[in-house]
């Protein structure tokens, strides 16, 4: 668990005094947004099992997968052979006027394939199996990308709640300062209806984070169509330990899914290339002469010589689409190693902004605050300095917020670039 900073505390102080006060005053709704359940929190593994396992394409995959099966087993079949049946001097003229001369002939014949024909066109029905495979895991993994940035909604809502709560307990205690200095005609009418102003204020602010918070966690158990009653725990948005994730050069779905499409290239130039080799065709047959009752045997082949169609330009094409493939694989390679390293620098320089920020910001925000409630209280700062004070805080605890929220965003891009929910979505493709 990640150390507490020093500018958490009052945070939470206040946050806590908050709670008390929307209890006992009954200011805000009786239940909370963020109430915890009886059930664990849910982590984000959790998240992304229920949801893989939820997946309604799963079918789909699955029946993608039985048609490349079945497409693997027709292109193994050899061609099948063919029974003619021939007869001559049917009808005519002269000798030729009856069917004394009639010759009838019996054939079988069958196409011999050359070339690697059937091996080939199998080999690229297999590496289609491949292909259906290593698209579903790139969908998968765009799902877990997407369920990965509503958990950091999730996330980011319940922390902007405890700002919003730690506002409206601000406003709630200079609200009674203010209403007492003005009871006691130390400050002027307007500064108390700034003071209702400010408060107000407040409980709308909270009341749209406690809004945001259950829309947040609605849309995050939309994905596996479970309930929203579930918890989640503020330390996992806090945590800015990994800003770095997986770098290391992978085998990713993605250079996997490039990686098939440019095997079933070259299977697809093998496939042109067995087609420019002519098949013969082979015929045994028998004939019966009837003006003679006599029975032959006929043998005959046939063969394309191949002199115009030799299949060039299909080869050609194959083997300029394998080209691009390469391409564009080389091109991706890159581009995902220089994505990798810029959300790499966000996460580092977001996530030593968030330390400073407790280091540095809030501890001075909150004195500045504590010194000029003081002042106010002997009459030295005017209400307005107070307000100023009081906003550069909430100020300061809402841009900590946006920090974290984008720190995890970009941990979510960076974990779909690396594949670091890959064996958890191939486990789920698995019958």
């Amino acid at each position: 668990m990640p150390p507490t900073s020093p500018g958490r505390a009052p945070a939470r102080r206040l946050a806590a005094y908050a709670r008390a006060l929307i209890m006992s005053t009954a200011l805000i709704v009786a239940t909370p947004a963020f109430a915890q359940t009886s059930s664990a929190p849910l982590s984000l593994d959790e998240a992304l099992r229920r949801t893989l396992s939820a997946d309604p394409s799963l079918a789909g995959v699955k029946a993608r997968l039985d048609a490349s099966k079945a497409n693997v087993r027709q292109a193994n079949v050899r061609p099948n052979p063919s029974l003619g049946m021939e007869v001559e001097n049917f009808t005519g003229s002269g000798p030729f006027s009856t069917l004394g001369r009639t010759e009838a002939t019996l054939s079988y014949q069958q196409t011999y394939e050359r070339g690697g024909k059937r091996q080939a066109r199998t080999a690229l029905a297999q590496r289609e199996i491949g292909l259906v495979e290593a698209r579903a895991q790139v969908r998968r993994l765009d799902l877990a990308k997407a369920v990965q940035l509503a958990f950091v909604d999730v996330l980011a809502a319940q922390a902007e709640v405890a700002v919003a709560e730690e506002r409206l307990a601000v406003a709630l205690r200079a609200e009674r300062e203010v209403s007492r200095r003005v009871a006691g005609a130390r400050d002027p009418l307007f500064a108390g209806a700034r003071a209702d102003a400010e408060l107000a204020q407040a409980r709308v602010s909270l009341d749209r984070a406690q809004t945001n918070g259950r829309d947040a966690r609605a849309a995050l158990a939309a994905y596996w169509g479970g309930s929203a009653e579930f918890s989640v725990t503020e330390d996992l948005f806090e945590d800015t330990r990994r800003p770095g994730g997986a770098t290391a050069a992978v085998d990713t779905p993605d250079l996997k899914l490039l990686a098939v499409e440019q095997d079933i290239a070259a299977a697809r130039i093998a496939v042109e290339q067995s087609r420019a080799v002519q098949d013969p065709t082979v015929s045994l047959g028998v004939r019966h002469l009837q003006d003679e009752g006599a029975v032959a045997l006929v043998v005959g082949a046939t063969i394309p010589l191949g002199r115009y169609d030799t299949n060039r330009g299909a080869i050609d094409r194959a083997r300029a689409e394998r080209a691009v493939i390469a391409a564009d694989l080389g091109a991706f390679q890159i581009e995902r190693e220089r994505l990798i390293a810029r959300l790499i620098a966000r996460r580092a320089a977001a996530a030593a902004e968030v330390k400073r920020t407790d280091a540095e910001v809030l501890p001075n925000a909150e004195r500045a605050v504590t010194l000029v409630r003081d002042g106010f209280n002997r009459g030295g700062f005017s209400y307005l300095d107070v307000i100023a004070a009081q906003r550069a805080l909430i100020d300061a605890r809402t841009r900590r917020v946006e920090i974290l929220k984008s720190f995890h965003q970009d941990g979510a891009a960076l974990d779909r670039l690396t594949g670091a929910h890959a064996m958890l979505a191939r486990t789920e493709l698995q019958p």
